[in-house]
């Protein structure tokens, strides 16, 4: 047992499902038990085709579980309990199959159901063939748990079972073992900072049944929520109207709907901020009056008088304590760093998020960001685009080298 290691003494539960490439879980629960991590292996029915329970029990060090009791002594299983004790959980490989009914709560085996149950980070290592990999539908799938805050652990391109080539071979055991290395060992760079996150559009309603609000979804300030926890800080969210569930982690849910609404949860909460992150796409006006009844069509032009709504960054900006960390976004269609540059200066911000609304595969409701990072001092870095897990990562980055430089 490596007692240096960054898994040592951590609890993980490895989902095992029924795929060719299960024999490579053999492997990668022994990785894991030689870094020092205590392993929990759950196997669905399926699973124990290609690999059988008493390898990866011994392997484990602990019996197996396959089913919600066990047969002969009719002992049960909770999923609950496996749910809290596990620190992370690993589905590798995770088959085209059990990961639909993860993403639409199929809770038929005591895996999946040990999934909905766990408070930790879930990583999910697919494997299948190349067409079953790009299907519409197990794109979708894998889309829907990445808003959900899992990490997906890409799959490889290469020789696959079918013997074809093309992407679907599960990701190595050793690349795996890095990835929660690397989780875990982001440090606790952030430990004991309080991090005040708004994410999500806002909704300025017209009348009973209508409303004004934009594309946003919520996920780059959702991943940045579970970023900053996963690194030891005490979230607070600040969400508008977005169908996401809430990050594992010291997170505490803020639900809005308005621009004023985020404006008065904001500002009574950003003095206590060490780090506050301005990822909400904010309506820059409302209704000046909202109708109490539905407005009918009488067949002539409606006219709609818009006032502005509060400036949130601003108001953070001009109350910025000493030792504050204030980062911004810029959701731009031209002149991005021009117009970026000058909403910083404006709103005196540290750093802000440059994305464009013309970059295919990015910005709103996209699962990946191209994004590039302006500090006061004008520095810029540009970033390739990628998922928005890992761009909330960057920016992470970004943000814990200026605590350090400032």
């Amino acid at each position: 047992m490596n007692y240096n290691s960054i898994l040592e003494g951590k609890h993980i539960v490895l989902g095992i499902t029924g795929g060719i490439a299960a024999y490579k879980s053999a492997a990668l629960c022994r990785l894991m038990v030689k870094a020092g991590a205590q392993v929990q292996v759950i196997m669905t029915p399926n699973a124990r085709e290609f690999i059988t329970p008493v390898t990866l029990s011994t392997l484990s060090g602990r019996p197996v579980i396959t089913e919600f009791f066990t047969a002969n002594t009719g002992q049960w299983n909770s999923h609950v309990d496996l749910g809290l004790w596990a620190d992370a959980m690993v589905i590798a490989p995770a088959t085209a199959s059990t990961i639909a009914k993860m993403a639409t709560g199929v809770a038929d085996n005591m895996l999946v159901t040990s999934y909905l149950s766990t408070r930790a980070p879930v990583f999910i290592a697919p494997a299948m063939d190349l067409d079953m990999m790009a299907h519409p539908t197990t794109v979708r799938n894998l889309s829907l748990l990445r808003s959900y805050g899992n990490h997906i652990i890409e799959a490889a391109t290469g020789e696959l079972a079918s013997h074809l080539t093309g992407k679907g071979r599960m990701e190595e055991p050793e690349r795996i073992v890095k990835v929660l290395e690397e989780y875990f060992g982001t440090g606790r760079e952030l430990a004991g900072k309080r991090v005040l996150i708004t994410a999500g559009p806002t909704v300025e309603k017209l009348d009973p049944v209508r409303y004004l609000s934009n594309f946003s979804s919520g996920k780059m300030g959702f991943a940045l929520a579970a970023q900053c926890a996963a690194r030891g800080a005490n979230v607070t969210l600040v969400a508008g109207p977005v169908s996401l569930s809430t990050p594992a982690g010291q997170i505490e849910r803020v639900n809005v709907t308005s621009a004023l609404e985020m404006h008065d949860a904001v500002t009574a909460r950003a003095a206590r901020a060490d780090v506050v992150i301005l990822c909400a796409a904010v309506a820059d006006y409302r209704a000046e009056q909202t109708a109490s009844s539905k407005i009918k069509r009488d067949g002539n032009v409606l006219t709609l008088t818009l006032v502005p709504n509060p400036d949130i960054a601003a108001a953070v900006g001009r109350d910025k304590r000493d030792g504050q960390l204030i980062v911004g976004f810029a959701l731009e269609t031209d002149n991005g760093l021009e117009n970026a540059r000058a909403k910083m200066v404006r709103k005196k911000l540290d750093m802000i998020v440059l994305n464009s609304a013309r970059e295919p595969n990015a910005g709103f409701q996209a699962d990946n960001n191209t994004i590039t990072i302006i500090d006061s001092d004008g520095t810029v870095t540009p970033y390739d685009n990628k998922p928005k897990t890992d761009v909330a990562a960057d920016i992470v980055d970004h943000i814990v080298s200026l605590m350090h430089n400032s």
